[in-house]
């Protein structure tokens, strides 16, 4: 699968790292050089220096041969914009929004959008280990 990635700050990088350990193609946006550290030395996919709202950047990023794009940059508006390009415009079938705001959340889900917010995952994950119905997840690293 051909996966275009938008933001890499820690969910971005860590996710594009294990896509590629998966054998999958990652290409990953984002409008700071600095970010693109958080790849290591040995990141074997694709980087495009960019917003990823913008047409031209997503062009660069080979959007047009995407099977998927994930936004997940630490802002949800960016999300929401970035995801919305990628389906209406580019019409990529496979598109997930990161959200912080659960308010936000069920709007944007009310536009079609896939959406995973992290707040309320977080909780709920807390909430179940709380009560012994969670594994307390895996360490993070």
């Amino acid at each position: 699968m051909r996966v275009v990635i938008v933001g890499c700050g820690r969910v971005g990088a860590q996710l594009a790292r294990l896509l590629l350990a998966d054998g999958h193609q990652v290409t990953v946006v984002d409008k700071d050089s600095a970010s693109f550290g958080r790849l290591g030395s040995d990141f074997a996919g694709e980087v495009v220096l960019g917003t990823g709202i913008d047409e031209d950047v997503l062009l660069r990023a080979g959007i047009e041969e995407a099977d998927a794009v994930v936004a997940v940059t630490n802002g949800d508006n960016t999300n929401v914009m970035a995801a919305q390009v990628a389906k209406e415009i580019f019409g990529v079938s496979k598109v997930i929004c990161r959200v912080d705001d659960p308010l936000r959340e069920e709007i944007y889900r009310t536009l079609g959008l896939e959406t995973i917010c992290a707040t309320v995952w977080q909780a709920n994950h807390i909430r179940e280990s709380l009560e012994g119905r969670g594994s307390g997840g895996e360490p993070c690293m």
